[in-house]
Parts: C-alpha cells; sequence; structure tokens
C-alpha cells in the first residue's frame, strides 16, 4: 500500500537509481494470537517471546505484490469520497479495548462490501506517536458496516489507527485506501527514542537480515533472509499470501507505506531469502515492523530504516 499505484510503482522501479543509503535496522519483537499482530511490550528494546499465534494459514492465490497499491500517505480520514468515522476518540489505558469505526461512501452511507487484499477485507494498524505498540489486526463488520478492532492494552499517549482497504464497487472500486484518524490513552506519556541503526536483528531466536538500496520516493527491490543458529531458515509458513508481511510507519509524522512481497509463494514452506519491492516516499528514519510465521507461530520483529 504505498502512496502510488502499480503502474507508477513499475515506471519508478525501471528509473530508480542505484545510489545507496545507510541501511540500519535495530529490533524489538513480540508475539501475537489470532489473525492480528501486536507489541504489547512499549519499549523500543523489549524483547518478547514468541507468540501464540496458531491458527490455520489462509489461503493463497495469485503472486504476492501485484494487488493495487493504495494512494496517499495514510495520514488523512477522507479522501476521494470515502471517510474513516469513528466515535472513539480515547481508549482505556493498560487493558484490552475495542476500537469501533465505519467506513463511509457516497451520502456518507457505510460501506459494506470490501474486496480481498492479501486474503482480508480490512486491514488494521494501531502506532503509538513514537512509533511503540504497533498492533496489527484484521477486525470483523458487522451487517451495518461497523467494524470492531480488539486491541491489545495500549500505553498512554496518542496513538494513530490505519484502516486498509479495497472497496468492491462504487466510485472507488478496485482501488486501494489507506485512511487514518487519532486516538488518545489518558495517562502518563513517556516518549521512546528510537533505536540506533544496525543491520541485523533478532526475534525469537531468530536473526533477520536485510540488504537494498531504497531511497526516498523511488522504487528499489529489498532483500530479507532469515536465519536461526546460523543456519538458513527454510521453513517460513505462508501468512497473508506470503512468506512475511512488512508495514512502515514515518518517525515525523507516522506516514504510513507497505512494502509489498515480490517472493511467490509456491503451496509449501519458504525462505531463506524474501524479496519485497520497497518504496518510501519521504526521506529521513522509517519503522518497519516485519512479521513471519514459522510452526504456527507469528513473529514480529521491529527495525529502523534510515532513508536518504
Amino acid at each position: 500500500m504505498f502512496a502510488s499505484s502499480r503502474s507508477t510503482v513499475r515506471r519508478r522501479a525501471v528509473a530508480a537509481a542505484g545510489t545507496a543509503v545507510a541501511l540500519a535496522l535495530t529490533l524489538a519483537a513480540c508475539g501475537s494470537s489470532g489473525d492480528s499482530s501486536s507489541m504489547p511490550g512499549m519499549d523500543h528494546d523489549t524483547k518478547a517471546s514468541a507468540s501464540s499465534s496458531r491458527s490455520a494459514s489462509p489461503s493463497m492465490g495469485d503472486m504476492p505484490g501485484m494487488d493495487h497499491m493504495a494512494d496517499g500517505n495514510g495520514l488523512s480520514d477522507t479522501q476521494d469520497g470515502y471517510r474513516l468515522a469513528s466515535k472513539d476518540t480515547t481508549l482505556p489505558s493498560g487493558k484490552r479495548a475495542a476500537y469501533r469505526f465505519t467506513v463511509t461512501g457516497t451520502g456518507d452511507k457505510p460501506v459494506t462490501g470490501f474486496a480481498l487484499d492479501q486474503t482480508k477485507r480490512m486491514h488494521f494498524y494501531a502506532i503509538r506517536s513514537d512509533l511503540t505498540g504497533f498492533q496489527h489486526i484484521h477486525p470483523t463488520m458487522a451487517p451495518d458496516g461497523t467494524w470492531t478492532a480488539d486491541l491489545t492494552a495500549l500505553a498512554p499517549g496518542s496513538w494513530r489507527t490505519f484502516a486498509g482497504f479495497t472497496p468492491d464497487s462504487g466510485t472507488g472500486k478496485g482501488r486501494d485506501f489507506v485512511l487514518s484518524r487519532t486516538v488518545t490513552v489518558p495517562g502518563n506519556a513517556t516518549k521512546t527514542p528510537l533505536p540506533a541503526p544496525a543491520t541485523t536483528a533478532e526475534v525469537d531466536g531468530y536473526t533477520v537480515t536485510v540488504k537494498g538500496e531504497p531511497m526516498a520516493g523511488m522504487a528499489h527491490p529489498l532483500g530479507v533472509s532469515v536465519s536461526k543458529d546460523g543456519k538458513p531458515v527454510t521453513g517460513l509458513e505462508p501468512y497473508l499470501n506470503t512468506y512475511a508481511h512488512l508495514t512502515a510507519f514515518h518517525e515525523g509524522n507516522q506516514e504510513f507505506a507497505h512494502l509489498h512481497p515480490t517472493t511467490k509463494v509456491t503451496g509449501g514452506n519458504g525462505g531463506p531469502d524474501l524479496a519485497f519491492h520497497a518504496e518510501l516516499p519521504t526521506a529521513g528514519n522509517w519503522r518497519l515492523f516485519l512479521q513471519f510465521r514459522t510452526g504456527g507461530t507469528l513473529h514480529t520483529a521491529a527495525l529502523t530504516l534510515h532513508v536518504g
């Protein structure tokens, strides 16, 4: 879900220069359950154990990375007649909370028809202003178009919630949108500084290595490899029609980018090497969240990337 169309990404990929930038990663990880991924530890340097997610792998379809790219940077609640609406302006601190929202369209009526994107009709993200507390959830929709995202415990502070969707009818049919709103969690909020750069990261005993030369506003390949105990991992299980899911948020304004995988899911396990189509529209530091599954467990690694 970049701020461009697929055709734009392809054109930029051809035109992209090979100028290198400083690539850096550092890790904070935690587990998740069910179809969500969250980081209940609010500190960037938290290293939590593997998650308890052991649900069945999603069905596989077309090659990942071939779906639509979202317009915009995800920082608005309205775009081209669609609006992300919610009565929730505050959420409780330190306990599970349900965030309810709707997507409205023509005549300000709730939209109820959504197309599948990476096996889901809605991708919901929550991120704290200091880029801690990441949660990736696939909410449920009631017949009236009201979505409910069940969030794990939130730390005090300002949060931004993102809804990623593709209408299957109307003026936006076939287009991917990412809209967002802010919500406040009352309490004593302490900002956690972004970690220092590094080229590898560890999560739940796995080592993640990233290679690539991303440039601001240009499409570039980004490679990720996964190993454990010094040996390549070839047991990555399909997750959301891919072997790893990668989401990024800009340090300055929480701008959103979805780095689409280009490694084809072949029907079995994958790894150790994965390829992504990376386009980060703004220079500066980005916080990347890499999700991959092994043995039915979903792992989430947090990575800091500097883009020149």
